[in-house]
């Protein structure tokens, strides 16, 4: 076969003259002919992910090992499926305008040798996970006309197998979404049918006993819930900055086969009894949100469902809920057959930065004295790493409360200290002086150095002020809801990060509307119920690139254990995003996180441009990079669909709605010849 090959280049270069085209047909000869062969364990135990992070603590960590620091420069596309869920805010919907957009941030679920797959329109999809071959489509047919602030995401499912019912019955095992339009759905995974024991006709609605929804969409859902025993636990997205009164941000657990509701608890403490209610001086009553909008993760053993919380409203102004705030903006160990609280550790006391927990705690281990013990870590905006005992929520590394900038605007309260890790450095900037700005000339760096000179600046905790006050990091991160993976051979905690600054001012009410519209090129906040208007935009040059020193996106590794950084490096390019290459390293903005595998080898889309990465997991080198069709702003998994089977690396790249660049349906599969 081998010589068969090479008899037929030589016949077709033989024709040309000189060497060179010799050397030309020689080197390509291994790609021509066939490359390296991967040989596999024909015993090779299937491998599943069948929770959103993998297992019910979010590690997004896999055992399996055929794609190695060696072996991955060979990855190719093994199979793409395209969803056909797209929108770009042009279409139309029961004859109405469509005019919000999408982006695809899902992470399918890979169970039964089934691959699971939810859209931006919250249809679920089953596909065959070596073909890519579509088995059954099921559509809750989504209000399209919302206001969702989030654009159309969906970002992953949950699933449970019926102890009462023998496999090959009806909903012996169970899919569970929460839509964007407020109900939680269940649907048998074998057929894609609902299941009609669950709810009335297979779903229960989220939305028909909160209080303060003004419009559809202002209250919806995102993420994928989570299951516990017999309890699927939703948190909920709300839209922010609209007012005080905003809908509560009420966590609640349904029973898995009858959709009962079984418990119900509010992050804004309304019983005078409870202990946190302390911490609230006013607004208790009136403030909604606190709400959990990103991934929810577990620990089935200990009967325990996490709870990453955000900020009470509105975020920018906290006069109306002076006080620590607790259990906003704080990770919420909860007892998850019951829902009382267990403990609870607050990262950031009284928010007025939109520096929600975005990301599920992850449920990893570290050494002490000799031993190993579970240990939950969590990620922030703020560019922290919280280490905590899983059982009490008491830092295993330690935290120090540290006194912050004080002197907010008329009728505010400010914390006088905030919680900040002491082992871990920041993984981000936390300050932006004149002297530090960037450009790529001495214009556009002198535009930068003026703004930054004429914002109030005092490093990460530095309140919003009338005269504008410079966030670093931006309400986006630091780290969003990606979240972190956890090499747990290795012990290392994978953790991306984004390094944009922002400014936010805050407006008197009676400026704003004349201010909106000469300056409509911000984001705007109108905070009702509060003295102020809320204003926020990136810090760009008038080139419209960040007025901070590139790189805008990294990938870290944190050794677990001490808390050291075993390394960070750049993680993006600008192809893609400008016409010509620049020559210098930038990274990106990026959403989505990253996937740890036994095979030394860490895995992330995330970036605004079009790759599927590989780095290696003790180094940080990069090793590898997939050509994706559009943006990968999706968290990748990994999986072995049956015994002696190739190992498959699956992302979703749908770019992302909120930004400027190609929108797709794209659900790629990776694996090697």
């Amino acid at each position: 076969m081998l010589m068969a090959c090479r008899h037929r280049l030589f016949d077709r270069v033989s024709k040309r003259r000189g060497p060179h085209i010799c050397l030309i047909a020689v080197s390509i000869l291994a790609v021509a002919c066939g490359g390296r062969v991967t040989h596999r364990d024909p015993n090779a135990p299937v491998q599943e992910w069948p929770a959103y992070g993998n297992d019910p603590g979010s590690s997004r960590y896999s055992p399996l090992n055929e794609i190695t620091r060696d072996n991955v420069r060979d990855l190719k596309i093994a199979w793409t499926y395209r969803t056909g869920d797209i929108s770009d805010g042009s279409g139309t919907w029961n004859g109405k305008r469509v005019r919000t957009r999408s982006t695809f941030e899902a992470t399918p679920l890979l169970v039964d040798q089934t691959l699971y797959v939810v859209t931006p329109f919250n249809r679920i999809i089953a596909l065959d996970p070596e073909t890519g071959k579509e088995k059954w489509a099921f559509d809750p047919k989504i209000d399209r006309i919302g206001e969702y602030g989030d654009g159309f995401t969906c970002r992953g499912l949950a699933t449970w197998v019926d102890p009462e019912r023998k496999q090959g019955e009806a909903c012996w095992r169970s899919l569970y979404e929460a839509t964007q339009d407020g109900r939680l759905i269940a649907v048998d995974a074998a057929s894609g049918s609902a299941c009609p024991a669950f709810g009335t006709g297979g779903e229960v609605s989220l939305v028909g006993d909160i209080s303060n929804i003004l419009y559809p969409g202002e209250y919806h859902f995102t993420s994928a819930p989570a299951v516990v025993g017999q309890v699927v636990v939703v948190g909920s997205a709300i839209n922010d900055n609209n007012r005080v009164e905003m809908p509560p941000g009420v966590v609640r657990g349904y029973h898995a086969r009858t959709g009962a509701l079984v418990w119900a608890w509010d992050p804004v403490p309304r019983d005078p009894a409870d202990p946190a209610r302390a911490t609230w001086q006013n607004g208790a009553d009136r403030t909604g949100a606190a709400n959990a909008w990103g991934p929810l993760s577990a620990d089935p053993e200990h009967d325990l469902v996490f709870v990453p919380t955000t900020s009470p409203s509105p975020d920018f102004f906290g006069g109306e809920r002076k006080g620590q705030d607790v259990y906003a903006d704080s990770v919420v160990a909860l007892r998850a057959s019951t829902g009382k609280v267990v403990w609870s550790f607050q990262a950031v006391h009284h928010d007025l930065w939109d520096y929600d927990l975005p990301s599920a705690p992850s449920l990893i281990e570290i050494v002490r004295d000799g031993r190993r013990v579970p240990a939950l870590a969590q990620a922030s905006k703020m560019g922290h790493l919280f280490i905590l005992d899983p059982n009490t929520g008491k830092p295993l590394l330690p935290v120090e409360e540290r006194p912050v900038p004080q002197a907010g605007v008329p009728g505010e309260w400010l914390s006088p200290t905030q919680p900040v890790p002491v082992a871990t450095p920041r993984l981000v900037p936390d300050h932006l002086r004149p002297e530090d700005a960037w450009g790529i000339t001495w214009w556009d760096r002198g535009k930068c150095r003026d703004e930054i000179t004429r914002l109030r600046s005092d490093g990460i905790f530095t309140p919003p002020s009338l005269q504008g006050t410079l966030e670093v990091p931006g309400n986006i991160g630091g780290t969003n809801w990606g979240g972190v993976s956890f090499d747990r051979m290795r012990r290392l905690i994978l953790v991306n990060q984004t390094s944009i600054p922002f400014e936010v001012q805050l407006i008197p009410r009676e400026k704003a509307l004349s201010l909106r519209r000469a300056e409509p090129d911000w984001e705007y906040g109108q905070q009702k119920g509060t003295p102020y208007v809320m204003r926020r935009r990136a810090l760009l040059s008038p080139w419209r690139i960040p007025c901070n020193a590139p790189p805008w996106g990294t990938l870290a590794a944190v050794e677990a254990d001490t808390g050291h950084i075993r390394w960070q490096v750049t993680l993006g390019t600008l192809r893609d995003l400008v016409p010509v290459p620049l020559p210098f390293a930038s990274g990106t903005p990026n959403l989505g996180g990253s996937l740890a595998t036994a095979g030394g080898v860490t895995f992330i889309g995330a970036t605004l441009n079009n790759y599927l990465r590989a780095f290696d997991t003790e180094t940080g080198r990069e090793l590898w990079k997939g050509r994706l069709p559009a943006a990968g702003m999706a968290t990748p998994m990994t999986y072995r669909a049956r015994r002696g089977g190739r190992q498959y690396v699956v992302i979703c790249a749908g770019g992302h709605g909120k930004v400027d660049i190609k929108l797709g349906d794209y659900v790629v599969a990776f694996a090697l010849d």
